[in-house]
């Protein structure tokens, strides 16, 4: 039976984070289903000119990506009736990178306003693994709770702060971006090589 991880991308600013994480399940021969908001849209135009339509899915998330997409489907992130939106639909769990401060609230509250928001919901009510990565920066009261109510559901509430200490303060904005992105995929285990891990020793990942 296929399970596949669930990717959702939400319309903060940070689309380069959920490319890495989908290029690293990709290229650990993972099973991939991926949920793009519509506000997602505008910000991926916006950050990196590429556009996703849902006739189009294939070709454009492919040239995203700029890699073949394996075993990756799509769903329109209008579709309530597609399969994430159900518990009894197999998954191994979700990932939601970026998340925003609508969708962070909207997950926490069981707004289920989008396929995303409600896939989120429903990984979270199945106790399966759930990590939600805000970028906003900083942040409101509101935003606090809504990110403390996600924890206590059982997410893995993971912001999108890269370490140095891996690459050293000359990093580049990639390396700063695999960082996140191999968190992500420590929190979902998967194994990866996005960066080099502390070994104890001051200057030993340089």
């Amino acid at each position: 039976m296929r399970e596949p991880w669930i990717i959702g991308v939400s319309g903060a600013s940070g689309t380069p984070y959920a490319r890495a994480v989908l290029t690293a399940l990709l290229e650990a021969g993972e099973s991939v289903d991926l949920i793009v908001s519509r506000a997602a849209r505008l910000t991926l135009m916006d950050e990196t000119g590429a556009t996703i339509r849902d006739a189009h899915w294939k070709d454009d998330v492919s040239g995203w990506l700029g890699r073949d997409l394996g075993d990756l489907a799509y769903w329109p992130a209008g579709d309530l009736a597609a399969g994430p939106s159900s518990g009894s639909y197999p998954a191994r769990g979700m990932a939601v990178v970026p998340a925003s401060t609508a969708a962070c609230a909207g997950i926490s509250i069981g707004l289920s306003k989008d396929l995303l928001q409600r896939a989120a919901e429903v990984n979270l009510k199945e106790r399966r693994r759930t990590v939600v990565v805000p970028r906003e920066t900083p942040v409101t009261r509101s935003h606090l709770e809504h990110l403390i109510a996600l924890h206590d559901a059982g997410a893995v509430v993971l912001p999108a702060s890269p370490g140095f200490y891996g690459s050293g303060a000359r990093a580049t904005a990639q390396q700063l971006i695999d960082f996140v992105a191999g968190k992500v995929l420590d929190a979902l285990g998967v194994e990866h090589t996005l960066f080099r891990r502390w070994t104890g020793e001051l200057g030993g990942g340089r």
